[in-house]
């Protein structure tokens, strides 16, 4: 029979105003990677910081390698083998590899570091787990999917036998996912019990074997990944069956107008950049991690400074100099780094969905409450963010919660260009369907979106053409007639002369 690591059994967990797990259950056994799935809000993440300590249960029990336990906090999670990889990484990006690892627990000579210790038993850790990276490298000067192999180094360093990762691909190439999955394999053949929460279903199949589905902070079922199909684990999640199906047809009308125009758009980064955005349209953008997608999206937005180039709205010319000219000029962004660059968390929802059309809620220098509520209240309700007020604080939300916050700004703001930089990231299934309706809906009112995103799926199912970009510069504009997966991903590894 095979070892149980982990057994938790009628979990409850209580916010202000949410009943956040209800009655919850989960198992995992030792070598398995045990998915954990759910739409947004479902509670995985908050079940898994039970687990780790972050967050002290309110009901049921919690079992390891058979004897029933108390976490009261992440130490006593990690002093039992139990370590957990975070959606957002907690690195220290001014520190080295090894620093990073052994925080709190540095080798010393005396009363001073010795760094040559500990630089070298991150070596040897690092080496034991194949990961190729020099343990005096600062976290700022690697990869995010080396960062994220840091991370996993920093929690086996413990010594752990139950490994968390939350959702650990969202920001890799389909390149560095494969690394990553083989990584898992090899730990998982080292007897580590590992649990994946995912939004990417596509996934399941290929890195787990077993699935745990939640809803609404409910245990749905637990699964073999084998046995099921991905539309039964879809239909768990939501309720419902999605299908997604790829656009086959530009929906833009052939005599459309130029809403945008980008010329010879250069910094540092981007390449001569040049593009049309027509009325309606869902102008996709594709490339590996660097080809320079966002930084153009910066450029226009007047984020980052440019240092030549014309943009045109509506055919005249424009000059942006920061996102407050490009916003004056009904453009929105959406940021992928949305607790970088789109939200403010210290502030309620109400108050980060204003923020861009503050002066439309202000009257005499006073904002209008009673109607910053209302508005805010009906895009709560149109774009489905799951809250129990509008005045609840943005870090009290889920991360996919987070991210329609986010959107919900830009459509309150009803900007006629809008900007989506991987509008869907950490979002589940049936939230991703709900942006993708109402991206159509946007465009069928005459709004135009430029569209980034790493999901080749994605792209094909919504946009009318797809960019694509290969370190800085833009490489081809694909008809989504005439588009396809190997199509695309030649253009995006075709290195071209500057």
């Amino acid at each position: 029979m095979e070892e149980i690591l982990v057994q938790m059994e009628g979990i409850d967990k209580y916010f202000p105003g949410v009943h956040a797990l209800d009655k919850c259950r989960f198992e995992l056994l030792k070598g398995e990677v045990h998915a954990l799935v759910g739409e947004n809000g479902a509670g995985k993440s908050t079940l898994m910081k039970v687990l780790t300590g972050i967050y002290n249960k309110d009901g049921g029990t919690i079992r390891y390698k058979g004897g029933e336990i108390e976490i009261r906090n992440t130490k006593e999670a990690q002093n039992l083998g139990i370590g957990m990889i975070h959606q957002e990484l907690n690195l220290m990006p001014d520190l080295t590899v090894a620093e990073n690892i052994y925080m709190g627990r540095e080798q010393m000579i005396g009363p001073f570091l010795d760094n040559k210790r500990t630089n070298d038993e991150a070596y040897a850790l690092l080496k034991s787990l194949n990961i190729h990276i020099n343990p005096k490298t600062k976290i700022k000067d690697i990869s995010v999917a080396k960062q994220q192999m840091v991370e996993i180094a920093k929690a086996l360093s413990f010594k752990s036998e139950v490994l968390i990762m939350d959702e650990p691909t969202a920001a890799l190439t389909e390149w560095e996912i494969e690394d990553l999955f083989r990584f898992i394999r090899d730990l998982k053949a080292q007897g580590v019990g590992i649990v994946y929460i995912t939004h990417r279903i596509g996934e399941l199949k290929k890195i787990s074997d077993r699935v745990t589905v939640m809803r609404d902070g409910q245990y749905v079922d637990t699964v073999n990944t084998m046995n099921t199909t991905m539309d039964q684990i879809i239909n768990m999640m939501v309720g419902r069956v999605i299908y997604e199906e790829p656009k086959t047809r530009s929906m833009v009308a052939p005599d459309a107008p130029i809403v945008l125009a980008v010329n010879n758009l250069n910094s540092f980064v981007v390449n001569n950049v040049s593009f049309e955005l027509k009325k309606g349209e869902i102008l996709g953008f594709a490339g590996l991690m660097g080809a320079g997608r966002t930084e153009t999206a910066r450029l226009i937005f007047g984020a980052d400074p440019k240092t030549s180039g014309e943009i045109y709205v509506n055919n005249s010319k424009v000059i942006i100099n920061n996102p407050y000219d490009a916003v004056n000029y009904s453009i929105g962004y959406l940021s992928e780094d949305r607790k970088r660059y789109g939200l403010a968390v210290g502030l309620s929802l109400k108050n980060n969905a204003i923020l861009p059309s503050l002066t439309d809620f202000t009257k005499f220098g006073l904002v209008d409450d009673r109607k910053a509520s209302r508005v805010t209240s009906e895009f709560v309700r149109i774009i489905n963010i799951k809250t129990p007020s509008n005045e609840q604080l943005i870090k009290n939300l889920s991360g996919g919660n987070q991210q329609k916050a986010v959107l919900a700004k830009w459509l309150i703001k009803n900007c006629s260009i809008l900007i989506f930089d991987e509008p869907t990231r950490g979002i589940d299934v049936g939230a991703k369907s709900e942006i993708y309706k109402l991206m159509n809906e946007l465009v069928h009112e005459g709004k135009s979106i430029i569209m980034i995103s790493s999901e080749l799926p994605e792209l094909l199912r919504m946009s009318d053409r797809i960019a694509v970009m290969c370190e800085g510069v833009l490489t081809g504009i694909v008809n989504i007639e005439d588009a396809t997966q190997e199509k695309i991903i030649k253009l995006a590894t075709l290195r071209r002369e500057r």
